[in-house]
């Protein structure tokens, strides 16, 4: 099941690895800034994301269905 499509693209849109990191784990501190930016470049399985200029952004609904394909069933 998947969740509802947000309204606009901005309400879907993370900007930074502190919004990034915030969103997946709860807090912007540097240790899960550091660990987006090692999931965005050289972990196995990398976290969907992409450049706006000189920051990193991601959709909160590709990172909901990134983390859904990661669970083991």
């Amino acid at each position: 099941m998947s969740a509802p499509a947000p309204d606009t693209l901005a309400d879907d849109l993370l900007i930074g690895a502190a919004q990034i990191a915030r969103h997946i784990f709860g807090s912007d501190e540097d240790r899960f800034t550091r660990r987006v930016y090692y999931l965005m470049g050289r972990a196995k399985c990398r976290l969907p994301s992409f450049r706006l200029g000189f920051q990193v952004a991601a959709r909160k609904s590709t990172l909901r269905q990134w983390i859904i394909n990661q669970e083991v069933v």
